[in-house]
């Protein structure tokens, strides 16, 4: 894939460069890494991805009626890693989707949970909100 390696050096050159910066106290460096640098990473290949799953859901007869996008996931409480989620929609509220909370927790102690929230900012250390009315129509996972 010939897209790969400028991607993947521009996400290196990003870690590099946030590895010399001091952080504030209150945040944590790998937690910032991980959402800019997955949100640069995402950005720059949601278009194609979008366009692909569109194209597999149409194939298969299960399209989405209504607007799409690729977007970030952010997980919040469980470490930083690199993710991606389509979002579905009317056109509005998917303009104002700019990332996916995915929230891990337990129930009863036995079963695993994966909460995902869209959200309206791309950084969950920041304020955000839900995003209502939009739903996750695919998970991407990107291989390192």
């Amino acid at each position: 894939m010939k897209l790969r390696k400028p991607v993947l050096g521009l996400f290196l050159s990003l870690c590099l460069a946030l590895s010399v910066i001091t952080p504030a106290p209150a945040i944590d460096l790998g937690d910032l890494i991980g959402v800019v640098g997955g949100g640069l990473l995402v950005k720059t290949i949601a278009g194609p991805i979008d366009d692909f799953i569109n194209t597999i859901t149409l194939n298969r007869g299960v399209k989405v009626e209504g607007h799409t996008k690729v977007v970030p996931i952010v997980s919040v409480g469980s470490g930083t890693r690199i993710g991606a989620a389509q979002v579905a929609g009317p056109k509005g509220v998917v303009d104002a989707t700019k990332a996916v909370a995915q929230l891990d927790v337990s129930f009863q102690g036995r079963v695993g949970v994966k909460v995902l929230v869209p959200i309206d900012s791309e950084n969950p250390l920041q304020r955000f909100k839900r995003v209502q009315g939009v739903g996750v129509s695919a998970i991407i996972d990107y291989r390192l």
